[in-house]
C-alpha cells in the first residue's frame, strides 16, 4: 500500500508544476511547504529545488520564444550578487526573525501593488537587478524568491507571455546554485520517479490552462501566489519562534 505521505507528496507537485506552467511561479511556494513537512527540512527543500530546476527548464524550453534576455541577465546578476550576502545573514541571524522579517517586508510590497501602488523606482535603471537582489537574497535565507519578481512584473506591467519564461531562466540559474551548495536529495527512487511522472503531468495541465487564462487573471494568479509564500515565511517564522 502506497503511504498517504508519498501521495500528499505527488499530489502537491503535480499542483504546483500546473501554476508554474501557467503562471511563471508556484511551484515553490505550492509544494515546498508540503515536501518539506513530510521529508523534512533538508529533504523537502532539496527535492523542491531539484524539481523546480527541471520545471524551470522544460517551461522555458516550451516558451523560449518570449523570454526576454537582458532583463533575465541583470535578474541573474542580482541573485549572484545576493547569494554570499544571504549565506551570511542566515548563518549570522535567528532564522525565525530573518522568516517573519522577510516574509512581513514581501507581503507589504505584495499587496501595495495588488491595490494599484506600483513602485516606480523598479522602472529605472538597475530595476531588474534590484529585483534579482531581492529574489536570490529572499530565495537564500526564506525559499521564497517569486514575491520580489512579482512585484517587478506588476510594477513594470510586465507582458505575461514573457514574463514566463524569463522567470524560468532566473528560477533555473537560482536553484541550480541553491543545490551546488547543498547536494541533491536522498530519497527513494520510487518516490523521485512518482515525482518526475506528477511533474510532467502538472506541466501537460498547466499548459492547457494557460491557453485560456486572461492576461489579468494571470497577473492576479502571480501576486496571490507572492503573497501566499511571503504569508508561508511568516508562519513558519512564527513557528520557530
Amino acid at each position: 500500500m502506497v503511504p498517504v505521505a508519498d501521495v500528499l507528496a505527488v499530489s502537491a507537485v503535480a499542483l504546483g508544476a500546473t501554476m508554474q506552467r501557467a503562471t511563471g511561479l508556484g511551484f515553490a511556494l505550492v509544494a515546498a511547504p508540503f515536501l518539506v513537512v513530510i521529508l523534512g527540512p533538508f529533504s523537502g527543500v532539496t527535492l523542491a529545488n531539484l524539481l523546480s530546476a527541471a520545471i524551470n527548464l522544460i517551461v522555458l524550453s516550451m516558451t523560449a520564444r518570449a523570454l526576454r534576455r537582458r532583463v533575465a541577465l541583470q535578474m541573474i546578476a542580482g541573485v549572484i550578487l545576493a547569494l554570499p550576502l544571504g549565506v551570511w545573514v542566515v548563518r549570522e541571524l535567528p532564522g525565525p526573525i530573518l522568516l517573519v522579517g522577510i516574509g512581513l517586508i514581501t507581503a507589504g510590497s505584495v499587496a501595495w501593488v495588488a491595490v494599484g501602488q506600483s513602485m516606480p523606482f523598479l522602472r529605472q535603471r538597475g530595476g531588474a537587478v534590484a529585483s534579482g537582489f531581492a529574489s536570490g537574497f529572499f530565495n537564500t535565507t526564506a525559499g521564497t524568491g517569486g514575491p520580489p519578481l512579482a512585484v517587478y512584473a506588476a510594477s513594470t506591467d510586465w507582458e505575461h507571455r514573457s514574463f514566463v519564461p524569463t522567470v524560468q531562466l532566473v528560477g533555473l540559474v537560482t536553484n541550480v546554485l541553491s543545490l551546488a551548495a547543498k547536494g541533491p536529495p536522498v530519497l527513494s527512487w520510487r518516490l523521485l520517479l512518482a515525482c518526475g511522472a506528477a511533474m510532467l503531468a502538472g506541466i501537460g495541465g498547466g499548459h492547457f490552462l494557460g491557453r485560456w487564462l486572461p492576461a489579468t487573471a494571470a497577473r492576479r494568479w502571480v501576486l496571490a501566489l507572492a503573497l501566499a509564500g511571503s504569508v508561508i515565511a511568516i508562519v513558519k517564522g512564527l513557528a520557530a519562534w
